[in-house]
């Protein structure tokens, strides 16, 4: 009897001793949420890091927040708070059917943002995040930023039409992409990997697989909705609206979004300014990833 009675004594002072020591530690993390509501039963995944002044990042497709490694390491060391939204359906946020437009994803990020109450940050858009940024700083009055960075932006009109002789693609062709997307996505995405670079030798074959294993993750389902909105939005009432000052990187031989749309975008944003990426394609963000972070910083600082 009196040894099951120490026995217990030792357990339950060992139990104690293991409450007071995890009461008294201090937390490692940064106490931030990875994944954030913005909707019953849809959750982004959210990279948060770093302190100081925001850097808001939005993806293009069919790419997630993982893009920017390499912005995010850069930013952390400069003393900036990066953060970097998957959107829905894409990455590791939740991919819920429904709608995959420019309002819905505006929408999304203005309750992320709410919800981390951001202020006075610089909002930064690649490919079809660079129209889903427009759209929500000309939506929300630029809420919660001061600044607008694009990044070889699928913008203001990514098809061609009667008045709109820019770019590379009709609306034909965009649905050609839907269609191979809904019957042989791995050709779609090795399509696209052969004109996302400049060359063949201006993105490495390592970094062609890691953006390789981003794209993957993606929803077919989200990736075909969002194909028909790049398809059919027309983003130039949108530049009227903007006011914040605007910086446009892209590259001069994107095969994707061509140089065109970025004189189109500088043109309707009139507090904007233009800097051509001169040795970049589609793939700015890592081909001349020094050039990149060294205009976006000095734009962010400036």
């Amino acid at each position: 009897m009196k040894k099951s009675i120490l026995a217990i004594a030792i357990l339950v002072s060992l139990f104690t001793n293991s409450l007071m020591a995890q009461s008294k530690r201090v937390p490692a993390s940064a106490e931030r949420a990875e994944y954030i509501e913005v909707e019953k039963n849809v959750k982004l995944h959210v990279t948060d890091l770093g302190e100081g002044q925001p850097v808001v990042l939005i993806h293009g497709w069919p790419l997630s927040d993982a893009m920017y490694e390499y912005q995010y390491a850069y930013f952390i060391e400069k003393g900036y708070r990066v953060i970097g939204i998957s959107l829905r359906g894409f990455g590791l946020s939740d991919k819920p059917g429904g709608k995959y437009d420019y309002d819905v994803f505006a929408d999304d990020i203005k309750i992320v943002l709410d919800k981390l109450k951001i202020e006075n940050a610089t909002i930064g858009g690649f490919s079809m995040g660079g129209a889903t940024v427009i759209h929500y700083v000309a939506k929300y009055n630029a809420a919660h930023v001061s600044k607008m960075a694009l990044f070889g932006a699928a913008a203001p009109v990514w098809t061609k039409r009667a008045d709109f002789n820019y770019g590379f693609w009709t609306k034909e062709d965009v649905n050609g992409l839907i269609s191979l997307n809904n019957t042989n996505r791995p050709r779609l995405l090795a399509n696209f990997g052969t004109i996302f670079s400049a060359n063949e030798t201006s993105v490495s074959a390592g970094l062609g697989a890691w953006l390789g294993t981003i794209q993957a993750q993606a929803s077919p389902y989200a990736m075909a909705q969002s194909l028909k909105t790049l398809r059919d939005s027309d983003l130039r009432g949108d530049l009227k609206k903007i006011n914040i000052p605007t910086l446009i990187l892209h590259g001069k031989l994107d095969k994707i979004c061509s140089f065109d749309l970025a004189e189109q975008m500088h043109q309707g944003i009139k507090n904007s300014k233009l800097v051509p990426l001169e040795k970049s394609g589609h793939a700015l963000f890592i081909e001349e990833l020094e050039k990149f972070n060294t205009e976006l910083f000095n734009f962010i600082k400036s």
